[in-house]
């Protein structure tokens, strides 16, 4: 049983600790065709909510997200998956979109660190 509980608390420990791994890669954002549908996480999608979609971090997971080009930041919630084969880190609503300044590029190197 001792064993069991040591398991389950190194495997605790692992995942928070690559839960927090910071991660520069591409993001996009959302097409305005999925407003009104449901994300992986069940809540309702609307372009309004600072949301982001993420591949492995867990939904809720509040994440601060900076534009390595012009230095904005915003701090998103992540409510939905992107696929796993996607070639970008994170896709956004247009209002995250809008506040990181990348709308008329269309996609922009980030920073993506955790916060909680």
């Amino acid at each position: 049983m001792k064993k069991f509980k040591l398991l389950i608390a190194s495997t605790f420990l692992l995942f928070s600790f690559i839960q927090l791994k910071e991660e520069i890669g591409l993001a996009s954002y959302y097409s305005s065709h999925f407003e009104g549908r449901r994300t992986a996480s069940g809540e309702v999608f609307t372009q309004k909510k600072l949301t982001a979609a993420h591949k492995t971090l867990p939904f809720g997971t509040v994440v601060k997200v900076t534009n390595l080009k012009n230095d904005s930041i915003v701090i998103v919630k992540i409510n939905d998956r992107l696929s796993k084969r996607s070639g970008h880190s994170i896709d956004l609503t247009l209002t995250a979109a809008k506040q990181l300044n990348f709308v008329r590029n269309g996609s922009t190197k980030v920073k993506i660190q955790p916060t909680n």
